[in-house]
């Protein structure tokens, strides 16, 4: 048999023994009493009340005070509350204040009995439904989260391959996860903006994957022939990352893999793109990875040097990159020096498994 915890708020003892005259024959009924909206308030506070009978002309504080406090409180505003009233003008003031019904005085206890019993069996189904809803939607919030963490797992073991691809070391994927994610930030950026370019920015090179040895490890520089066939890397990449739209880690890091070689001023690959019709990730990257790239020694330099570096990226700005973007940058300095300094290149290759947890 189902409980119910009434609670009524009468200034008169008689209207009270009268309320509990009505439940008197129902052992599935406890009942509480008040005198005024304090002490009814500090009921509710203390324990579960599944409807509130509420007087309206009473010392200390009114049923309307009570009311209002009541319906202004995420946590009571629920609770069914009839009030009892003879004034006809008070009755429909309290209901647009938010009252679920009311009883007029003198009290009927058979009619009081049956629609507070109405109230308080609606009130408890509704209790019982949201519950339901709630833990339906965590496990449905923890399915995502699930299908979130696959996915980053994914995109970055991709971003992964491709730079053990071409021997530049982990720590690369991990400076250009962060600056990136840095300079989302200062470009106001949301928060899931800034965790999606995060795991997004490691698969800019995955199209690396499909560059002949040849090519891609070449110590010297690259014969025109040759630079036009590792200009196809942003048409592998996507190609790899294509037709994941319900994945917006990898249809972002597919449109990064795509356009981070676009110029700001149309002058790059693959098709000639300017300004902000390049996307926004990719124009971020475009500028995070040139840094990196200038400022680490690699198969075919050796790192150049903090002045040269921020000199021949102001030098294009506003051709290679976006001058407002570049101004962030150049603006924030230490701050992306500090990631620099977080995830230095080692002689040897940390083991794959490092670099996944590392980056988090």
């Amino acid at each position: 048999m189902k409980k119910y915890n009434i609670l009524a708020v009468d200034d008169e003892p008689f209207n009270l023994d009268l309320i509990e005259f009505a439940f008197l024959d129902m052992q599935n009924i406890s009942l509480q009493k008040a005198t005024n909206g304090e002490e009814a308030l500090s009921i509710v506070k203390q324990n579960e009340v599944d409807t509130i009978l509420l007087d309206l002309r009473m010392p200390v504080m009114d049923g309307f005070i009570t009311l209002k406090h009541l319906k202004s409180n995420p946590k009571y505003k629920d609770i069914p509350v009839i009030v009892v009233t003879a004034n006809a003008e008070e009755k429909n003031r309290a209901l647009k204040e938010g009252a679920s019904d009311f009883l007029a005085k003198p009290i009927d206890p058979e009619e009081l009995k049956l629609r507070t019993l109405n109230h308080a069996e609606l009130f408890q189904h509704r209790q019982h439904l949201d519950k339901l809803v709630q833990e339906k939607t965590q496990k449905l919030s923890q399915a995502i989260k699930k299908v979130k963490a696959a996915e980053y797992e994914i995109a970055l073991r991709l971003g992964i391959a491709s730079e053990y691809r071409d021997l530049e070391t982990g720590m690369h994927i991990k400076r250009i996860s962060h600056y990136s994610t840095l300079l989302g930030r200062l470009a106001g950026f949301t928060p899931e903006e800034e965790e999606l370019i995060l795991y997004a920015s490691p698969l800019h090179d995955i199209g690396k994957i499909g560059i002949p040895d040849a090519i891609l490890l070449k110590p010297g520089r690259l014969t025109e022939e040759e630079f036009k066939i590792m200009k196809q890397h942003t048409i592998i990449g996507k190609k790899i990352l294509d037709g994941a739209e319900n994945y917006p880690v990898l249809e972002k890091g597919k449109i990064i893999a795509y356009q981070h070689h676009e110029k700001y001023d149309g002058t790059g690959y693959p098709n000639g793109l300017k300004g902000e019709e390049i996307d926004i990730f990719a124009r971020i990257v475009a500028i995070v990875d040139v840094f990196d790239a200038l400022s680490s020694k690699r198969i075919y330099k050796d790192a150049f040097p903090l002045e040269k570096t921020l000199s021949i990226m102001k030098e294009n700005r506003g051709t290679h990159f976006d001058p407002n973007l570049l101004d962030l940058f150049l603006d924030n300095i230490d701050l992306f020096l500090e990631i620099q300094k977080e995830f230095p290149d080692k002689d040897e290759k940390p083991h794959i498994i490092n670099i996944v947890e590392e980056i988090r």
